[in-house]
């Protein structure tokens, strides 16, 4: 599913305009990202949990040349799904 069609959902099923559920969605995004930048969790009842989670420096070798590099330590998102959203895709 992409964001066009999500967009698209929730206009019709929340009797919305287009541009108003584009915004809202845009709004909801750009809110988790300015918490996890911050180093914030996001916890959505339900669904699961944004964190962040710093990654240790660690060598790795590029598939293409087989040459190896070290990647350094860096933050990463991760995401954690909650028990009914499990529930839902098994």
């Amino acid at each position: 599913m992409t964001k066009k069609q999500i967009v698209t959902l929730v206009a019709t099923k929340a009797h919305l305009t287009k541009r108003a559920s584009r915004e809202a969605i845009d709004t909801f995004l750009t809110e988790i990202a300015n918490a996890l930048k911050k180093g914030d969790k996001v916890v959505l009842s339900g669904f699961g949990t944004f964190r962040v989670a710093k990654v240790k420096e660690k060598s790795v070798i590029v598939p293409g040349s087989g040459e190896k590099k070290m990647v350094k330590s860096h933050r990463a998102p991760r995401f954690s799904p909650g028990k009914p959203l499990k529930k839902a895709v098994r």
